[in-house]
């Protein structure tokens, strides 16, 4: 057994097919299916079922990913540990954001921390609650997370920095029933037309808080891309309660941002795992915190 057939035991399971797992990793589709084979000769046991042309996780393929996480991890540290000791000069921070705060804070910290390490790369994975954040950053396929929550996260599972608040605002058509300046009470918004995420979300969760309060809302659209709201909003489909991260934008676009009374908020965390950050993913935690969030 060796890392690269751990790596590529990854890859099949991130990307669900040999064959997009081997396009991921620009190697040739036969090379990778050898490797699986001999990761399986050696542990001697199937780490798949293959139905047919596809390959479905067995059991102990299930067993061996957070080992396989981690050992591929430790590997990557130490590496990033020997080649980062002079300022940073290469490596790669993973970070996993929520919608908004992908908009705000996490485009002005990659601003920053690439400036301060120009060697420094970022990539980032998208997932749409708290929960799948902390999913992520626990299974190890991201190093750190971003996330917004309605109260301060406190989680066991993972190492937790409070970054701050994002408030909720009202994103609405000119035009419609409110003008640029108001305050909207929750119950100025009986009888409006909302755009709304999936369950889950911070932007859900306000719309069920204001309809728990006894007012009644029509939900036009439920969608899980963030980046069809403000088009929706623009073309009078309805209004939208989004994170302020959106409001720039909105504005820019056109949209009126209101102000929502009473006030509801996200609580802005960075979140790692319990184990031990390479170089890159520790100097970009100490840039966000230097930061005014």
């Amino acid at each position: 057994m060796d890392v690269r057939q751990l790596r590529y035991f990854l890859a099949v399971v991130d990307h669900g097919t040999v064959n997009k797992a081997a396009a991921a990793l620009h190697v040739a589709q036969p090379s990778l299916s050898q490797a699986i084979r001999a990761l399986e000769r050696d542990l001697g046991v199937d780490l798949f079922r293959r139905v047919g042309r596809r390959l479905v996780l067995a059991d102990a393929g299930e067993a061996l990913i957070g080992p396989a996480r981690q050992v591929v991890r430790v590997l990557a540290t130490a590496r990033a540990s020997v080649a980062e000791v002079a300022d940073l000069r290469i490596g790669r921070v993973e970070i996993v954001a929520m919608p908004s705060q992908s908009v705000e804070p996490l485009a002005r910290i990659i601003k920053a921390v690439t400036e301060e390490h120009p060697g420094l790369s970022v990539a980032v994975r998208a997932a749409f609650t708290a929960e799948d954040v902390i999913g992520e950053v626990r299974s190890g396929r991201t190093e750190l997370g971003l996330l917004g929550t309605g109260e301060p996260l406190r989680d066991a599972r993972v190492r937790v920095r409070q970054l701050g608040r994002q408030r909720f605002v009202l994103v609405c058509p000119v035009g419609g029933p409110f003008s640029a300046g108001d305050v909207v009470r929750h119950e100025d918004l009986a009888g409006q037309r909302l755009i709304v995420g999936q369950p889950g979300t911070g932007m859900r969760r306000v719309v069920d808080e204001i309809r728990a309060g006894g007012v009644e809302l029509t939900e036009v659209v439920e969608t899980e891309h963030r980046e069809a709201i403000l088009p929706l909003v623009l073309g009078g489909v309805g209004m939208a309660v989004l994170a302020d991260s959106w409001a720039p934008l909105a504005r820019q676009a056109g949209a009126l941002v209101l102000d929502l009374e009473p006030a509801r908020h996200l609580h802005l965390a960075l979140v790692s795992g319990q184990g031990e950050l390479t170089p890159a993913a520790s100097a970009f935690l100490h840039v966000a915190h230097s930061l005014s969030l």
